[in-house]
C-alpha cells in the first residue's frame, strides 16, 4: 500500500490522469493499491447522478465531469480529498460493503476529536448534528454534512474516494446542491471549534485506516447507507 501525500493544491485534471493511470497499474499487478492525499484549488465535480438544477452558480468555479457515483460536490483549499485506490479483485467485489467501510473509517478519524460523525439512510456521507444551530425546517435538530463519498470503479479497482472539511470556505458550496441534499448545511472541522490542521488529519486517517482496510479484506463496522 502507498500512502502519498501532496503538499499545495494539485489541479484537478492532474489528479484524476494519476488516478486513472494507477488504476490501471494496479489491475495489471505492475503497481501496489494506493491512498493519496492532497488539496484542490476551488472547483465542482459532478457526479453520474447529478441534476444541471444544482448547479446554481456555473460561473462561479470550473465544473469537472468526475465520472464517479453521486452528484455535485465542492473541491478547495483547506478540504482533505483522499483518493482511494484498492483492488477488489483481492479484497471482495461489494460496492456496499466499500462504501460502508469509508463511511465508517472517516467516522472513527472523527473520533479521534471527539467529534460525533454519523451515517443517514439515503444519505451517503458523514453528518454530524447541531444543537447549536436552528432547527430544520420539519423541526428535527440541524444536520450539516462534514464528509462526502463518492467512488468509481474500473476493473473492480476503486477510485474517487472521500472529502473531509477541515478548514474550506463554506460560502463555496453556496454555488451547488451539495450532493443533490437540500435543507441540510455543509460543516468543518474548525467550524465545530476544533483547532485541527491537516497534518493532524492526516495522522489520524492513517492510524484508523487498518481497522476497517487490512491487507486483502474490507472490514465495515456498521450499517450501510446505501441500499
Amino acid at each position: 500500500m502507498e500512502w502519498r501525500i501532496r503538499d499545495g493544491l494539485v489541479p484537478y485534471e492532474e489528479a484524476l490522469a494519476a488516478m486513472e493511470a494507477r488504476v490501471a497499474a494496479i489491475a495489471a499487478g505492475t503497481a501496489d493499491e494506493a491512498v493519496w492525499l492532497l488539496e484542490h484549488p476551488p472547483l465542482y465535480t459532478a457526479g453520474t447522478s447529478a441534476r444541471p438544477e444544482d448547479l446554481v452558480d456555473p460561473g462561479r468555479f470550473p465544473v469537472f465531469a468526475a465520472g464517479r457515483g453521486g452528484q455535485y460536490t465542492y473541491h478547495g483549499p483547506g478540504q482533505r480529498v483522499v483518493y482511494v485506490m484498492l483492488d477488489l479483485n483481492r479484497r471482495g467485489r461489494d460496492v456496499r460493503r466499500l462504501v460502508c467501510a469509508l463511511e465508517d473509517w472517516v467516522i472513527a478519524t472523527l473520533a479521534e476529536f471527539n467529534v460525533r460523525g454519523e451515517r443517514r439512510a439515503g444519505r451517503v456521507g458523514v453528518w454530524v448534528e447541531r444543537p447549536d444551530k436552528a432547527p430544520g425546517p420539519d423541526g428535527a435538530p440541524r444536520e450539516d454534512k462534514i464528509a462526502a463519498i463518492g467512488i468509481k470503479l474500473r476493473r473492480w479497482i476503486s477510485f474517487h474516494g472521500i472529502s473531509i472539511n477541515v478548514e474550506p470556505d463554506l460560502g463555496h458550496f453556496d454555488g451547488i446542491v451539495p450532493c443533490g441534499i437540500r435543507d441540510h448545511g455543509v460543516t468543518s472541522l474548525v467550524d465545530l471549534g476544533l483547532p485541527v490542521t491537516m497534518a493532524d488529519l492526516d495522522a489520524a486517517l492513517a492510524a484508523t485506516f487498518p481497522r476497517y482496510f487490512p491487507e486483502g479484506r474490507i472490514v465495515p463496522g456498521g450499517e450501510c447507507a446505501i441500499s
